[in-house]
C-alpha cells in the first residue's frame, strides 16, 4: 500500500510546499474565500496535517505573508550587493523586483492584494515590509540628503516599482526591459535632487 503524501516530506520541507501551495491559493482567492481544507486538499494532504503547521488559516496568512516580503527582500539584496556603481545598483535593483514579480505573480498579488491592506494585522505586516524595503534602499541612494530625505525617495521609488508591477502583469512585459525603462528615469531623477540647504537658497 502506498504511504500518504503527507508522511514523504521532512517537517520543514512540507511546510515550505504549504506555504507555496497556500499562496497560489490565498492570491487566486483571496484570504476570506480560501479554506484551510482548500489549502489541504491543493497541498495533497489532511488538515490535521495542515493543522500541524499552521494552528489556523490566520497563521498561515500571517506567516505567508512574513515569507514573502522576505523572499523579496532577499532578491533585492543579493542583485544590489553584486553592483559596482550607483546606476548598476538602480537597474539591478529593479531587474530583481521585476522579476520576482513576473516568477511569483501569486506572491505579489498576496503581498499587495486587498486581502492583505483591508486587514489591520495584515497590514501591519506589509507596512513592516515595506519599510524594511525602504530602509535598504535608502541606503544605496546616493544624494547629498539627511537620512529622513533618502527615505522618503526611497518609498516613492518602492512606489513606482508596485505600480509598474500592476500594469506589467496585465501586459506581460519583460522585467528587463521594464527594469532598463524604470531604471533610467530614477537615475536621471535622482541626479537632479539637491539638499535642502541648497534648495533654500535658491
Amino acid at each position: 500500500m502506498s504511504r500518504s503524501p503527507a508522511t514523504r516530506l521532512p517537517a520543514e520541507q512540507r511546510r515550505r510546499q504549504l506555504l507555496d501551495v497556500a499562496c497560489a491559493q490565498f492570491a487566486d482567492n483571496g484570504f476570506h474565500a480560501t479554506s484551510m481544507e482548500d489549502v489541504a486538499a491543493a497541498a495533497g494532504v489532511t488538515k490535521p496535517v495542515l493543522y500541524q503547521h499552521f494552528p489556523s488559516k490566520r497563521a498561515l496568512f500571517v506567516e505567508l505573508l512574513d515569507d514573502v516580503g522576505h523572499q523579496l527582500l532577499r532578491e533585492l539584496a543579493t542583485a544590489t550587493s553584486a553592483a559596482h556603481t550607483g546606476r548598476e545598483r538602480v537597474e539591478e535593483g529593479f531587474a530583481a523586483y521585476f522579476r520576482f514579480v513576473s516568477a511569483n505573480e501569486g506572491a505579489f498579488r498576496v503581498l499587495f492584494g486587498a486581502s492583505a491592506r483591508n486587514d489591520s494585522e495584515f497590514a501591519e505586516i506589509v507596512e513592516r515590509v515595506l519599510d524594511e524595503s525602504a530602509d535598504a534602499i535608502s541606503q544605496l541612494i546616493e544624494i547629498d540628503g539627511t537620512t529622513e530625505h533618502r527615505r522618503v525617495l526611497a518609498h516613492a521609488l518602492i512606489g513606482i516599482a508596485e505600480a509598474t508591477s500592476r500594469d506589467a502583469l496585465s501586459g506581460g512585459a519583460d522585467p528587463a526591459i521594464l527594469a532598463r525603462w524604470v531604471s533610467e528615469l530614477v537615475w536621471f531623477g535622482l541626479r537632479g535632487v539637491r539638499a535642502e540647504e541648497t534648495v533654500a537658497r535658491s
